[in-house]
């Protein structure tokens, strides 16, 4: 399983993802023009095909056809597409087997469209509420809060910390940052937190940047930060 998309599912959302990118839409009007030229296959879904980790990882067809799709598509995929469910694949072809590689999955009957495109990359994204449930990573530490309009704040434990008493349930609380808002909700990594956008708090900024990199990891670990001067 592509690791950074499974950190973003995990850091980010907790219990629910990576709340994705928008791949899934509902009734989505037709394809864009590159994948409308890919070789098309209509089948019958059997069932889905699963990972030794019990995680969907593509489709299993009535005439024994496998359909791969990556990771970060696979909570859209099940939302959209059920066993049983008459599908169209825009798909490359893998190799001899009858195995393909979707590039999108539309279901017949609801018109929902998976695009199994790149995972994009967070947006600029900010909200006001109230905090309903504050929230904590798998250790217990504190790290975000769940608004009263749904949306999900996250940041690193130790902002969360030095900021518990703005973080109180029933507490007004605007937050900036990069996030994602689709299907399945809205999620926001906080750079900036306060109780209005005229009195803001801002989360560390070397210490979001290295938070972010282990929850969407990629390439090296940024280098760390040069010792302090020795005093005099």
């Amino acid at each position: 399983m592509n690791k950074s998309a499974s950190r973003l599912k995990h850091a980010l959302l907790g219990a629910t993802m990576m709340i994705g990118s928008a791949g899934l839409a509902l009734a989505q009007p037709a394809l864009p023009g590159d994948q409308a030229q890919m070789p098309e296959l209509k089948g019958k879904v059997a069932q889905y095909s699963l990972t030794p980790h019990g995680t969907v990882d593509g489709l299993i067809l009535t005439d024994g056809t496998e359909v791969n799709v990556p990771p970060h598509v696979s909570t859209q995929l099940v939302f959209a597409v059920h066993p049983g469910d008459a599908v169209t694949i825009r798909r490359v072809k893998r190799g001899p087997g009858p195995d393909v590689i979707a590039i999108a999955v539309t279901n017949d009957a609801t018109g929902a469209v998976v695009d199994t495109g790149p995972l994009g990359p967070p947006q600029r994204l900010d909200d006001a509420s109230r905090i309903k449930v504050q929230l904590h990573d798998p250790h217990g530490h504190l790290n975000g809060v769940l608004l009263d309009d749904g949306t999900i704040v996250r940041m690193p434990p130790p902002d969360a910390e030095q900021n518990a008493a703005s973080l109180a349930v029933g507490q007004p609380f605007y937050v900036r940052g990069d996030g994602m808002s689709g299907p399945l909700g809205k999620v926001i990594a906080a750079r900036e937190i306060g109780p209005n956008s005229t009195k803001l708090t801002k989360i560390s900024e070397s210490r979001f940047e290295r938070w972010m990199h282990d929850v969407f990891g990629g390439g090296e670990a940024p280098p760390p930060p040069p010792p302090a001067a020795p005093k005099s």
